[in-house]
């Protein structure tokens, strides 16, 4: 097994750029990218990186020079022979060649877009612009290289015994975790840390740590790489990205309001089974089952990954009820800020009414929380979101005001469109 604390005492040593391939990011990407691949791959957007957390000066963490050492490096990443042959020839979720032909010809093909980056006051701006399926692939492995280099500006404080000392910590602390997860065998987990982890070897060695402590309970990773090196099934469905620049491209109300379903009649025609999940939360979890096509709820399941888990989750059982479903058949995944006492709690109220399933993410692969001092390895809020398509500018409501961006008077309109009234504020916390 890796000993994580010598490899962070030697990082200098080149072994260990922070993202390693491409695919080191998350299988809902490369799934979403094949969508838009065939869909609109003219689609010109721009993403960027956004830091909720302002209290974390990025920009005086980090050597502007070393984060442009590690982009650099992404750039230069193409798929190798093996990673490819595993993309093309594997089974994901019980079919084989998920991925076609002309899009792996594609992908094998691909260099990452060039990158723009600004330091302004204490934060970084780091923006990315160019043809959809290129650009959003940056996403996860720039996520990745931000929390990771703030990390190491702590962990770089630090002696070799006060690093093995901080990793024993750290491995008992999941390990406690992991202790209480398995009391309950029913249980259903797998691993959705990757964009906000501690480290690739960290979240390597917590999805090892999950296959042993938790067994069949333990899934899979969305992390490909992972999977791929740990013969584990990789997981994933789709995300708020495709929605939004849906939306954004739309021409007046009317072709707004339709939007988000029609991601998801592109996506019925290219997925089955457990890979028809409904995220429904980008403009508001009611008011998008309300009006959705009969078609969606003989879907496998919805996601949940914004506002009080429960209460989404009630309101799916009763959307299921309403249109002639049977709550108990369906599955609900459960994705948003988890940590072990609320994933626990969360199955005893819902196992028996629904499938019930779980996204663990940033509290599984960065809960170094109370472990350096003044608490600086503590996982912090930072995304990086589409946020103009073809020129117009994405809107996200979400269910938690918290959680909406976009220019203020087109989250008023999209408020509008899609009838959203009065939300409940939530903290964000990762």
């Amino acid at each position: 097994m890796t000993d994580i604390a010598t490899r962070v005492w030697n990082h200098k040593w080149k072994i260990d750029p922070i993202v390693r391939s491409l695919i080191d990011t998350d299988f809902y990407k490369l799934l979403m990218c094949q969508s838009v691949f065939r869909n609109n791959r003219d689609t010109q957007v721009t993403f960027s990186l956004i830091n909720r957390s302002k209290h974390v000066p990025l920009a005086k963490l980090i050597d502007e020079g070393e984060l442009r050492e590690q982009l650099d490096h992404i750039q230069s990443l193409s798929l190798s022979r093996g990673e490819s042959t595993w993309l093309r020839g594997n089974t994901f979720y019980g079919k084989r060649q998920m991925f076609r032909p002309d899009f792996m010809e594609w992908f094998e093909n691909m260099r990452l877009p060039n990158y723009n980056l600004e330091r302004v006051g204490d934060q970084y701006e780091l923006t990315f612009e160019g043809s959809w399926p290129e650009v959003m692939l940056w996403e996860i492995p720039a996520l990745a290289v931000l929390m990771e280099l703030r990390g190491r500006s702590v962990l770089d404080q630090m002696g070799r015994f006060e690093l093995q000392v901080l990793y024993a910590r750290a491995m008992t602390k999941l390990w406690e975790k992991v202790e209480k997860l398995r009391a309950v065998p029913e249980l259903r987990i797998a691993d959705f840390g990757t964009r906000r982890r501690h480290s690739f070897l960290w979240q390597d060695w917590c999805v090892q740590a999950m296959g042993e402590g938790l067994g069949n309970s333990f899934v899979g990773t969305s992390n490909c790489l992972i999977a791929k090196n740990r013969d584990l099934e990789a997981i994933g469905t789709n995300a708020h990205e495709l929605p939004m620049v849906y939306a954004a491209l739309a021409k007046d109300d009317v072709a707004l309001e339709r939007a988000p379903y029609d991601v998801l009649a592109d996506w019925h025609e290219e997925h089955d089974g457990n890979l028809r999940i409904i995220l429904p939360d980008t403009y508001g979890t009611e008011g998008f089952l309300r009006n959705a096509p009969d078609y969606l709820a003989g879907w496998t399941g919805i996601r949940i990954d914004s506002g009080d888990p429960a209460t989404g989750a009630e309101v799916a059982i009763d959307w299921w009820k309403s249109r002639g479903e049977d709550p108990t058949k369906k599955l609900v995944i459960f994705s948003d800020g988890l940590d072990e006492t609320k994933i626990l709690e969360l199955y005893q109220q819902f196992a028996g009414r629904v499938r019930v399933s779980f996204g663990w993410g940033t509290l599984l692969t960065n809960d170094f929380r109370g472990l350096a001092p003044d608490d600086g390895l503590a996982p912090f809020s930072l995304v990086c979101k589409a946020i103009k398509a073809d020129g117009h500018p994405t809107v996200k409501l979400s269910d938690n005001p918290n959680k909406a961006m976009g220019p203020a008077e087109e989250i008023a309109r999209y408020k509008r469109v899609f009838g959203v009234g009065d939300q409940t504020a939530m903290d964000v916390v990762v």
